[in-house]
């Protein structure tokens, strides 16, 4: 390892997956700031909700890392989550450096760069399970770690100011059923050799105890699935192959045959024997077979856990699914936890699958059917006695796992802790942690395949009409401003009642326009804009009169 030179700097810059869990996208940098080279340690994504109306996918912004992209020596990834490798195929244009990973990622990503036109373009290096990589100041060794898919990775960062040990995602599995359990001779000599600082998971720190393994979930689950009668059906994470393999040997322990219900279970089953693993196991029943098996004998693997309303298990739920139906006497066991904020399309889903007469089973009622794929406190303890850092740097997690996270480190005797904020720039070395500078750290959303700042103006409108409604007021003028037509008023989203039906509001409404066009001055009458911004001026005052709510209004004049 060189020996540093007085300008240089370790540093470490979250862009996404700090204060928040998912979208992850870790920045580290090493050298004088006049020339500095980076490494991109996993860039994810994370998802829509309520507050995203129809977007369903959310990048990482990467304006800064952009700026430097000659500079970015590789992108790696460390396990193949959606929230770790989804963004690669939307981002790697405006980075274009070669991509580190795992045969097992390395397959995942192959087909969503295809999907993207992109296969042919990025450079992907496989690396082996505890291998190593060499870039510019940066040497990486990949350490074996358990998580909830396979070929999880932390990685050891060495430089000439330090040796990182970024965990990833992780927990401690005695007996991961597939992969080898956690390498914890591995961090024993990198705590021996010293770590600097410890980049680690916090999702569970408020948990005490331990995740739990999948070899108990196999337990639990062959005995539910070996006890019940009429159609299975069974939820669970398509990347947790571990669940997929358990409940297919269940299963077939069972006599039942297993019917693969999803795009993603598909694909991560063809992943998972790209690389030798769900080997012995019968061949998968189509959806169009399933359905002339005896209802005993028949197990349907979905997608849809967490209540996606276009995933396998909600078609099934609203009786929309060509192929498939459950009903009185059938079961559907949810082989996963709620992510939150997802707890209404659950709730929903469960409901539906209810009201059809089917039994629910769950992690509330039947515990050994679900473990988590992250440390709980036990085992963030465990990890800090084996790695033995002097600096804690807290990610993957809200606001209050960081700062529970870093406690939890201070009690454990780490001299430092620090818990920086998407785009916070923490100087690792020389000297004290400490966050030296702020960068943009904003988010892209996928609208409709069209990559937009998160501030748009469509996803505003749209956020403004779905909470407020919306007015279109369509006039006719002749040349010289006459009215000729109308207003005509048209509603989207907006009530009316007995006592003051919607079409009365609208005839007020258009009243209103009206006299606002015949109070604009004759020749200023000509100019579209000046009638149009009459018009929605006293339309907007008058709506908040009627409904104390500010709709979208949009006037539209036509020239006749």
């Amino acid at each position: 390892m060189p020996t540093p030179s007085p300008s240089d700097e370790l540093i470490f810059l979250p862009l996404g997956g700090s204060n928040e869990i998912g979208m992850n996208f870790n920045l580290y940098g090493y050298g004088p700031e006049e020339d500095r080279k980076w490494i991109v340690v996993d860039l994810g994504i994370t998802f829509g909700d309520q507050t995203t109306p129809g977007v369903e996918v959310i990048l990482p912004d990467p304006e800064y890392i952009e700026a430097h992209a000659r500079d970015i020596l590789g992108i790696v990834l460390t396990h193949a989550h959606e929230d770790h490798i989804g963004a690669v195929a939307w981002l790697w244009p405006r980075l274009k450096a070669p991509v580190y990973a795992t045969p097992f990622t390395a397959f995942l990503l192959r087909e969503k760069l295809r999907e993207k036109g992109l296969l042919d373009e990025v450079t992907i290096h496989e690396v082996a399970l505890g291998g190593s990589i060499e870039l510019g100041p940066f040497d990486l060794e990949l350490i074996t770690l358990t998580h909830s898919i396979p070929e999880p990775n932390g990685l050891a960062i060495r430089t000439p100011l330090g040796t990182i040990l970024h965990t990833g995602d992780w927990k401690i599995d005695p007996d991961p059923l597939l992969g080898a359990v956690t390498d914890a001779e591995a961090i024993r000599r990198l705590g021996d050799e010293g770590v600097l600082a410890m980049v680690c998971d916090s999702t569970n720190v408020f948990v005490d105890g331990v995740a739990g393994s999948e070899g108990e979930v196999r337990v639990a689950m062959t005995k539910l699935i070996g006890s019940l009668k009429g159609k299975i059906a069974v939820g669970c994470f398509a990347s947790n192959v571990a669940r997929m393999d358990t409940v297919i040997r269940a299963a077939e322990d069972a006599g039942r045959r297993v019917c693969l219900v999803g795009r993603s279970m598909h694909r991560m089953a063809a992943a998972a024997k790209s690389v030798g693993l769900m080997k012995g196991t019968a061949e998968f029943v189509s959806e169009k077979e399933a359905g002339y098996f005896p209802e005993s004998t028949i197990l349907y693997l979905c997608t849809g856990s967490q209540g996606e309303a276009r995933a396998a298990l909600a078609r099934i739920a609203s009786g929309t699914h060509p192929h498939i139906t459950l009903g009185k006497g059938d079961h559907v066991i949810f082989s996963s936890r709620v992510i939150p904020g997802n707890e209404i399309p659950i709730r929903a889903l469960q409901n539906g699958l209810s009201d059809r007469g089917v039994r629910l089973y769950t992690e509330r009622d039947h515990p050994g059917i679900h473990v988590s794929g992250h440390p709980c406190r036990d085992e963030l303890k465990q990890m800090y006695q084996w790695a033995r850092p002097q600096i804690a740097v807290p990610t993957h997690g809200e606001r209050r796992h960081l700062l529970e996270h870093a406690a939890l480190a201070k009690d454990l005797q780490v001299p430092h802790a620090v818990t920086p904020r998407n785009g916070d720039m923490v100087r690792l070395a020389p000297g004290h942690p400490q966050i030296i500078d702020e960068v943009p750290a904003g988010r892209l959303y996928v609208d409709a395949g069209v990559l937009t700042p998160e501030n748009g103006d469509a996803l505003k409108q749209r956020r403004h009409a779905s909470f407020n409604g919306a007015l279109t007021i369509s006039v006719a003028l002749d040349a010289k401003g006459k009215l000729v037509s109308g207003p005509q008023v048209r509603a989207l989203g907006l009530p009316g009642d007995a006592e003051y039906p919607l079409d009365d509001a609208l005839d007020d409404l258009a009243d209103e326009a009206e006299q606002a066009i015949r109070k604009i001055p004759g020749e200023e009458r000509a100019f579209d804009e000046i009638v149009e911004q009459a018009i929605c001026r006293v339309v907007k005052k008058a709506a908040y009169r009627i409904w104390e709510r500010r709709p979208m209004v949009e006037a539209v004049v036509l020239r006749i």
